[in-house]
């Protein structure tokens, strides 16, 4: 497997204010190969939104760049798929609907009426949403919305699924349940998929590799691990594993010892 479908090169950025320009990223580095799950982790203020939003083609780098197959990134496109913390559903449009959306802007001209009715309801499905298609996201749970705003991303057919904390917002067993959900998901599609976390325990559980930021300014990569655990991987049976809870040391190590926590400085 070559690490060469997603090349992040040389990245950095600064962003005007009144004063000197506040430098966010420095010389970040990394390539992703087709269908590895990549978490992003490190302190607030880290700039792990920032990298996935030059990812996304929201944000332009002020140097170097990002190549997809191939290809720069210098925008957004339907490539490239954002889950972000808060749904962003369109209320009053049902679950069917909003999907619906996403996949008329990207195979209106590939795809007949019936069979973007079919993928719609496919991609419903594999989140376990297929139940729910005329309900509103007012009639939904947190957990829901966050399965329709992902069957949204999927039925686009990214090559890169960028994730922003998705389930941050969620109760502790929902988060769960949407962790293993991903990893089905993860599994049976192939995605590659970039995640932003705060929660080591989910980046450990999810990830090929966890990337570990530095903190800003300047922010940069501090050091990458490499999550050698055999799939599909069992949480209840990963609490013992001893390979898991060395992992979860190490990235805790990087986090509290190698990067001090700048808030508990201050306090």
């Amino acid at each position: 497997m070559k690490n060469n479908y997603l090349e992040i090169s040389q990245v950095g950025i600064e962003f005007p204010t009144e004063g000197e320009p506040f430098r966010a990223l420095q010389n970040v580095n990394l390539s992703i190969a087709k269908g590895e799950f990549i978490s992003l982790i490190g302190h607030s203020g880290c700039g792990k939104s920032t990298v996935l939003n030059i990812v996304a083609g929201l944000y332009a780098a002020t140097e170097g760049g990002v190549i997809l197959e191939g290809r720069e990134v210098d925008e957004p496109g339907p490539d490239r798929a954002v889950v972000f913390q808060n749904h962003a559903l369109l209320p009053w449009l049902t679950v069917y609907q909003n999907v619906e959306l996403a996949v008329k802007c990207v195979f209106k001209k590939s795809k007949t009426k019936a069979e973007m009715r079919d993928w719609i309801e496919h991609n419903l499905s594999l989140v376990h949403m297929d139940h729910a298609l005329h309900k509103l996201p007012s009639e939904l749970s947190g957990g829901m919305k966050q399965r329709v705003g992902i069957a949204r991303c999927l039925a686009m057919q990214p090559k890169v699924l960028l994730m922003d904390e998705p389930f941050g917002a969620l109760d502790a067993l929902t988060r769960a349940h949407l962790q293993d959900s991903l990893m089905d998901i993860q599994q049976q599609l192939g995605n590659t998929v970039i995640m932003i976390t705060h929660d080591v325990d989910e980046a450990v559980l999810l990830s090929d590799r966890i990337v570990m930021m530095t903190n800003g300014p300047a922010a940069s990569i501090g050091e990458v691990l490499a999550i050698e655990l055999p799939r599909p991987r069992d949480r209840v049976v990963l609490a013992d594993d001893p390979d898991f809870n060395n992992y979860r040391q190490q990235v805790l190590r990087f986090l509290y010892e190698k990067q001090k926590n700048p808030a508990a400085k201050a306090a």
